[in-house]
């Protein structure tokens, strides 16, 4: 024995008859069974084995995920799809045989991130803005024209309905179109009163909080039309069946002081636009109600899911219409005057929607949009 070995061992204190005693008969440290002590070593000898491909993969996905795409190399991006596969194969080896939880859970967020880098869309906000309004748009509103020809079977009864009702007895106007207070488009008003509601503003103060009100209103209730589908459509319906004749009792008012071409001109500014759009909505309601109704050979599930998926494509498309029928109905409608120059905005309008809709049919149709 060395000097230093008998010096240490010189250092260390003796043990007590007692600690002597403890340790014959006392309890020893207890020792991790046989078979977690082999599960730990399995671990982490798999863990060792693949390590270095799941490090490879995170480096790249980090570098994707930050869009440095460019700074890695084609050997990094032509691997990718097979460290994925790796890193798959290694979750599912990884379940089955029940490592650790901290390897598991570490496989399971690197494959979901591999796969959505792999397998997830290509398309950004913009691109999608592209290919929605150049194809996707039109072609989920031309996938619901059945739905659009019911509510339009619906919605055109209806005015004349509003109409009939007001000229039988003008206490239909109030429940059709009740008043605000001071509101003078009601029964009995006259010819100056209603002129003087669809008279030129002489100035644009005011009119954007004012565009921002009517967009706010119409796309609530495009949206409730839409939202109201799931009950098979019928609550659609009848919000169409309200909002028409509503429309049918105003055009009723100003027809019987003579001025049904001046009424009709002020809501074709705005309304060529915002009546297409609710038309839309209560469709798209109905497209939804009539799948669960009759839902072929798919099942009622299936069949909602897939018109719902085409519904909300249509209903983004009439946000935006909304949108554009408030700035043209607190802009272009309160500042143009003349009945012909009113028209003209508003059969414009129409027609670009109905040729965007209908007429405009890009080579892929934007159906994956």
């Amino acid at each position: 024995m060395s000097e230093n070995t008998a010096s240490i061992a010189a250092k260390q204190p003796t043990p007590t008859m007692a600690e002597k005693i403890k340790g014959w008969v006392g309890p020893k440290d207890p020792e991790a069974p046989a078979d977690i002590a082999k599960a730990s070593l399995r671990s982490d000898r798999f863990r060792l084995e693949r390590e270095g491909e799941w490090t490879r993969l995170e480096f790249i996905l980090k570098r994707m995920e930050q869009g440095r795409v460019r700074s890695l190399s084609d050997e990094d991006l032509l691997a990718l799809p097979a460290l994925y596969r790796t890193a798959a194969s290694s979750l599912s080896v990884a379940r089955e045989t029940s490592l650790d939880a901290a390897t598991l859970h570490y496989l399971e967020q690197l494959v979901q991130r591999a796969w959505f880098q792999v397998y997830g869309p290509r398309k950004g906000f913009f691109g999608w803005l592209r290919s929605f309004l150049f194809g996707g748009w039109s072609h989920a509103v031309r996938s619901i024209w059945l739905d659009i020809c019911i509510t339009l079977f619906v919605c055109v009864p209806s005015t004349i309905v509003g109409w009939l009702l007001c000229a039988q007895s003008p206490e239909w106007f109030y429940r059709l179109a009740p008043a605000s207070p001071g509101d003078p488009r009601v029964p009995g008003a006259s010819r100056e009163a209603l002129l003087e509601t669809v008279k030129v503003e002489e100035s644009a103060a005011g009119l954007s909080s004012f565009a921002a009100q009517l967009f706010s209103h119409n796309a609530g209730i495009s949206i409730l039309a839409f939202a109201l589908g799931f009950a098979f459509g019928l609550p659609s319906m009848m919000l169409m069946v309200l909002n028409f004749a509503m429309l049918g009792a105003f055009l009723w008012l100003f027809a019987g002081q003579g001025l049904t071409l001046e009424i009709v001109a002020w809501l074709s500014v705005h309304g060529t636009t915002e009546l297409f759009a609710i038309l839309l909505s209560g469709a798209a309601g109905m497209h939804i109600g009539r799948s669960m109704a009759f839902p072929g050979n798919d099942t009622i599930l299936g069949a909602m899911a897939a018109s719902g998926k085409r519904g909300a494509m249509v209903m983004v498309g009439v946000v935006i219409m909304m949108f554009t029928a408030a700035l043209l109905e607190a802009f272009p409608r309160q500042l143009v005057d003349g009945e012909l120059d009113r028209l003209l905005i508003g059969g414009t309008m129409l027609l670009f929607w109905l040729a965007y809709f209908f007429a405009y049919r890009p080579a892929d149709d934007g159906a994956e949009a």
